[in-house]
Parts: C-alpha cells; sequence; structure tokens
C-alpha cells in the first residue's frame, strides 16, 4: 500500500510539473468548447427522416419537396417521443386544418430546415387558396424545455473528447518515456508488482478525468454559455471512469509498439482525430451514409458521447447508461489484454 501511495504520488507531481501536457489535457480541449459554444450558439444534403402524424395534402407536399423523409406514426405521443429521445429531429403533426411541428433543440440545424420547409410547404397552399382565408396554420414548438442553448449538445462530447486525449497520451508517452528513460527497469527489479504500477497509473488517469469534468462544467456553466444541469446529471461519473479506463488501455496498446514519443505522439493522433469526427463530438453522424454510422458504433468514444449526451441533457436514467457501459467495459478488457501481451519492459 505504500508504495502504491508513493507511487501515486510521485505520477500526480510529475504530471503538474510538464505544463504540456497539463495545456494538452485542459486547455486545448476546452478552447473547442469556447470556441464552438460561440460560433454555434446561434446556429446551419441528404434527405432529413422526421416523424409524421396524420394525412392530407401538407404531408404530401413535404414529401415532394425531395429533402424530407416522412416516418409515419399512428399518434402524436409516440412521434413527439422519438423527436424527445433524439432518435429523429423533429416531427410533423397534421390534424385537419391544424400543423404542429415538434422539433428537438438538440439539433438546431436540422430543426431550422425542417421548420423552414414545413413553413413554405404551408404558405404555399395558403397562397394557392387564392381570396379565401388562409386555410392551414403553422405553429412550431420545442420538445425540451425552451430554455436549453446549444452548449448542452457540445459540452458531453468535447469533454468525451478530452478524455480520450487525456487516457490515450497520458497512457501512451508515459510508458514510452518510462522505458527509454529505463524507470520501468528500475521499477522491475524494486520489490513492487507490475499491477501496483499499473494501479497507481489508473488512478492518476481517473483523478485527471474527474478534474477536467470539474473544469468544463463549471466553464459551461458560466452565464456567457448558460449550461443547465439536469435530469441524473451525476451518472455521468460512472462514465467519466469508464471511459477513462478504455482509453487508457488504448494508450497501453500505442505505448507497447512505439519506441519514442515522437512515434506515441502521433500514432495516438491517428487514432483520436479520426474518432473524434466519426463519433459526432464535433458534428451529428446521423446524416452520415449508413456504412459510416455503422463503423462509429465500433469506436468507444460513440458510445461515451451517446451517454453523456443522456444523462446530462436528456434527462434520461440509469437504463440509458447499460449499452454505453457495456461496450466501453468490453472494449477495456479486450484492448487492455492484447497491450499486456505486447508489454515489455524494455526497448
Amino acid at each position: 500500500m505504500t508504495a502504491f501511495r508513493s507511487l501515486s504520488v510521485a505520477m500526480v507531481k510529475g504530471f503538474l510539473r510538464d505544463r504540456m501536457t497539463l495545456f494538452f489535457v485542459f486547455l486545448f480541449p476546452l478552447m473547442f468548447l469556447v470556441v464552438f459554444g460561440l460560433l454555434l450558439g446561434d446556429s446551419g444534403s441528404d434527405k432529413t427522416k422526421i416523424a409524421a402524424v396524420g394525412e392530407g395534402p401538407v404531408l404530401s407536399a413535404l414529401e415532394q419537396t425531395g429533402a424530407l423523409e416522412l416516418e409515419e406514426y399512428g399518434d402524436e405521443a409516440t412521434a413527439r417521443q422519438k423527436v424527445n429521445d433524439g432518435d429523429l429531429p423533429a416531427a410533423v403533426v397534421v390534424d385537419g386544418d391544424r400543423v404542429d411541428v415538434w422539433f428537438a433543440a438538440s439539433d438546431q440545424v436540422a430543426a431550422g430546415t425542417v421548420i423552414g420547409i414545413v413553413s413554405g410547404a404551408v404558405d404555399k397552399m395558403n397562397l394557392g387558396a387564392a381570396s379565401v382565408p388562409p386555410r392551414f396554420t403553422l405553429e412550431a414548438k420545442p420538445v425540451e424545455d425552451a430554455s436549453l442553448k446549444p452548449i448542452q449538445y457540445l459540452t458531453p462530447g468535447i469533454l468525451s473528447w478530452a478524455i480520450s486525449i487525456s487516457g490515450v497520451f497520458g497512457a501512451a508517452l508515459t510508458m514510452v518515456s518510462w522505458r527509454k528513460k529505463q524507470v520501468l527497469r528500475r521499477i522491475r527489479l524494486a520489490p513492487v508488482s507490475a499491477t501496483t504500477v499499473l494501479s497507481s497509473r489508473v488512478l492518476v488517469s481517473v483523478g485527471t478525468a474527474l478534474a477536467q469534468g470539474v473544469v468544463f462544467v463549471a466553464v459551461a456553466t458560466l452565464p456567457v454559455f448558460g449550461l443547465q444541469l439536469t435530469g441524473q446529471w451525476y451518472l455521468a461519473l460512472p462514465l467519466l471512469v469508464l471511459g477513462t479506463t478504455a482509453f487508457f488501455a488504448i494508450g497501453m496498446l500505442v505505448g507497447a509498439f512505439c519506441k519514442t514519443e515522437e512515434a506515441a505522439s502521433g500514432a495516438a493522433n491517428i487514432i483520436i482525430l479520426p474518432m473524434a469526427f466519426l463519433s459526432g463530438t464535433f458534428f451529428p453522424v446521423e446524416n452520415a451514409p449508413a456504412w459510416l454510422q455503422t463503423v462509429s458504433n465500433v469506436f468507444p468514444l460513440r458510445h461515451m458521447n451517446d451517454g453523456m449526451l443522456d444523462v446530462l441533457v436528456r434527462g434520461k436514467g440509469l437504463e440509458s447508461l447499460l449499452l454505453p457501459s457495456a461496450v466501453l467495459i468490453a472494449f477495456t478488457l479486450v484492448v487492455g489484454t492484447i497491450a499486456t501481451r505486447l508489454f515489455r519492459w524494455e526497448d
């Protein structure tokens, strides 16, 4: 226990003394949160799939636009639930001459597109009625609280990405550096088990991830952004821990292959950057080709993003963590086992 505590303290001190590491772990991803939060704060191809309830000329006109794909539902409650769950960006409900559009504030670009198309179709029909009073009325309503802001949908994805950077780079660069400086060799000769060394490094990574979560939430809740935590937001904590271990395993695997810090940094970037874009960190992947969405489901970051979004924004409960947690645990076990087999104490 004494060796474990001493190693953990030494690792934390080394981490805090490395200004470059602190920059890439905290400030670098935080810059993306600030930039995207400001640029997309008031935010705009393929067909947009929406829910449709009812029948009549309005829905027929929407299908003929070629921009929308209508998915029919038998009742308004089911259609609204699909939007509320984030499965569809909007729902159009036609009841006689009344047209309601329920949209998701989590996807303002798609919602704005749908509202614009529906509004155009309704206006065209009203104008076609010549001198008679307008026949159709349109009302657009968000399914969420109107006070929600885009920062609530940027924070989960960018925070997950920051965790991935910290886990992969931290593990990979530490392993390569310690191997080059023969720190691992000295640890191997010392009366300290490999499990103790690994546990200490994982503990530091988990602590860093929790600190990142606190910093991100603190910045996002500033008045200029206005993040509002909803539902059981504290369920994001186990996701932070599981995500950290998954990306730590990737970092161990990278560190097992690479012999220099430059090679480890390059390999980590090759893994993390494409994964970030394909996992919906910066932009939604719902409109991507079907095969690309299938590929994104392989990445642990995609499932961490989805889980964080569900508990921080959509107000979902423990059940929303089942799939993301299972994927992250399985990924950790598989990749961690491979990394252990390839582990080298010395070059």
